[in-house]
């Protein structure tokens, strides 16, 4: 499911008048630039508003008429033997004058394959269930060490995953390695040796440049064979990535990119320039691809450390100076240039070096412009966070520093910042603790999104402002809510006590989910009391008979138990943080 719109992030911005280094929020430009439609997917809810990026998502399986979409990709299968016989004189040294189109074909015919998903999603209003199965399609390519990549999107929450490679009409069962679902990319492998037998792996290559032609390769919608569209590289910049909801570097192009051929590589020359993911509704023609630093960074992030650690972020929010008045005020000469820091992360590094009000001239050497942007390649700039998220998890970065008029140098180490909030919360069960009726959850966006389509406006308000404003104050801190009351005698009176924060149990101030269940599982009093929102409600039971009751109330609405199981399993916090170095 998709979990951040184009409408969270301009709320986000709406909330703090400051631009962000973090990777969760975006720039007033791509606000301006993006509005889209939902995709073609099959669920039965929509948990995001309407005017969003779409997802050139996973063709969804209909089993009466397959093709009752049109698309501009065109079959290519019937030109395979000829390919190969290119692909003999090439090696040969004898390359006859083909288009890059008919170049990508020569190359995927035995690199690309189709990706069949069965997937479930959880409810997050009854965590203890989840959503009916649903069936899907897309694409992904092989790379070298007998690795599938395609986008995280079309394995999320998945139950079971099969490959096809062209020309042939077995499937193969296959596993998912790692998933990054910020940069919406995953890892498949496939055991099979008969899989294998005539695959060919492709090479990542560099970012195209401008008006550069591209071939995205794939199976989308419309038929069953594989299918070529070729455009031309349109603009290379930091772009809302819809299903992590981070902003990270894209390219667009004008190339199709349809329902199915999410996965599939985008070929310039003889080697792979991206990996299609999304694609822009309302417009005509104008699709995005992942880039191949981003890719590599994934990569080489789970080679290294054995699992998808994240993107890098600062935990910083800035403001851009291209007010003179405002550049003049924190003493900035006219050779200067920068931007001003509003916000800091309590848990970042940055939080124990920088301070509120400080000026950050350059990043890591380059010079920040007015506006937040760095230069990238022949006359072109691109917001500085770009530099932070390519960074590897624990590595440092100098940072140039005006404060109170003097310049200053910091070495600030840089990791993946997780928000108070969760985004997202694919391939996991909701977490949950039941008792005396009372359904406590942490607070994520996914349950957020369970209100539809507009949640922003229909969802509880204080817990929507909570959840796009509010910062971590320590590490492993979530915001627990009462999600309902099932209702039952020793819970009279307290049913309309849901949707609120859980502040305080006996007087504790409570942590997290798991906090909260050992405060209540462990009370020694014959009352148990419960604050909650802002200490404006309070909640008294019978601790004892509460006890007897949650058994009662579990049994009527068949509810197997009353702890989640990540909550029966112990963990220790310090191992939970572990960050890559530590592996």
């Amino acid at each position: 499911m998709l979990l951040r719109s184009f409408r969270t992030v301009e709320l986000l911005r709406r909330i703090s008048t400051s631009s962000s280094v973090s990777g969760y929020r975006t720039s007033p430009s791509v606000l301006q630039r993006y509005n889209g439609v939902l995709p073609h997917r099959v669920t039965t809810e929509s948990p995001f508003p309407s005017h969003i990026f779409r997802f050139c998502y996973s063709l969804s399986v209909n089993s009466q008429n397959e093709n009752q979409h049109t698309t501009l990709s065109a079959p290519v299968s019937s030109r395979r033997v000829k390919n190969r016989k290119i692909s003999r004189r090439r090696k040969a040294g004898k390359s006859p004058s083909i288009s890059p189109a008919a170049d990508a074909v020569d190359l995927a015919l035995d690199s690309v394959v189709k990706i069949f998903t069965v997937s479930t999603s959880p409810s997050y209003f009854l965590p203890w269930q989840n959503k009916s199965q649903r069936e899907s399609m897309g694409s992904g390519f092989v790379i070298s060490g007998r690795k599938i990549i395609t986008n995280a999107h079309v394995v999320a929450d998945h139950s079971f995953v099969l490959v096809r490679k062209h020309g042939s009409s077995i499937k193969h069962r296959a596993e998912v390695q790692a998933v990054g679902h910020e940069c919406d990319l995953a890892i498949l492998v496939v055991d099979s040796e008969v899989f294998w037998e005539g695959m060919n792996s492709l090479e990542l290559g560099d970012i195209p440049f401008l008006q550069e032609a591209v071939a995205v390769v794939g199976y989308p919608q419309g038929g069953d064979n594989i299918s070529v569209t070729k455009g031309v590289v349109s603009r290379v910049e930091p772009t809302q990535y819809v299903h992590g909801a981070t902003q990270l570097m894209a390219i667009q192009i004008d190339a199709a990119i349809n329902p199915g051929n999410s996965g599939g590589p985008a070929i310039m020359g003889n080697k792979v320039a991206g990996v299609a993911f999304q694609n822009l509704s309302g417009a005509e023609n104008i699709g995005y691809i992942i880039p191949t630093p981003v890719i590599k960074h994934f990569i080489n992030g789970v080679e290294e450390c054995g699992k998808y650690i994240g993107f890098c972020s600062m935990g910083v929010s800035c403001q851009p100076m291209e007010n003179g008045e405002l550049r003049s005020g924190f003493q900035m000469s006219s050779e200067m240039t920068g931007v001003l820091v509003s916000k800091i992360n309590p848990l970042s590094d940055a939080h124990k070096i920088l301070k509120k009000d400080d000026v950050i001239l350059a990043f890591d050497g380059v010079p920040i412009a007015n506006d937040g942007t760095v230069p990238f390649r022949n006359r072109e700039r691109i917001t500085f966070d770009y530099l932070v998220s390519m960074k590897k998890p624990d590595e440092t970065a100098l940072v140039k520093v005006l404060r109170e008029g003097k310049e200053h140098e910091f070495s600030i180490t840089l990791r993946p910042l997780q928000p108070l909030v969760p985004v997202h919360q694919f391939d996991q069960l909701p977490s949950y603790y039941i008792f005396a009726g009372f359904v406590f959850v942490p607070l994520t966006q996914p349950y957020l999104h369970e209100y539809g389509e507009d949640w922003y406006n229909t969802s509880p308000r204080t817990l929507c402002q909570r959840a796009l404003k509010d910062l971590p104050k320590k590490a492993g801190q979530q915001l627990v809510i009462v999600s309902q009351v099932l209702m039952d005698d020793i819970n009279t009176g307290y049913e309309r006590l849901a949707e609120l924060q859980v502040n305080k149990v006996n007087g504790v101030e409570v942590d997290n989910l798991r906090h909260l269940c050992q405060l209540i599982e462990n009370c020694n009093t014959e009352k148990l009391r419960i604050d909650l929102d802002d200490e404006s409600r309070v909640i008294v039971l019978n601790y004892q008979s509460a006890k007897i009751a949650t058994s009662l109330i579990l049994k009527r609405h068949r509810i197997a138990s009353a702890i989640s199981s990540d909550l029966l399993v112990e963990q220790n916090p310090e191992t939970e943080l572990a960050s890559c170095s530590a592996v």
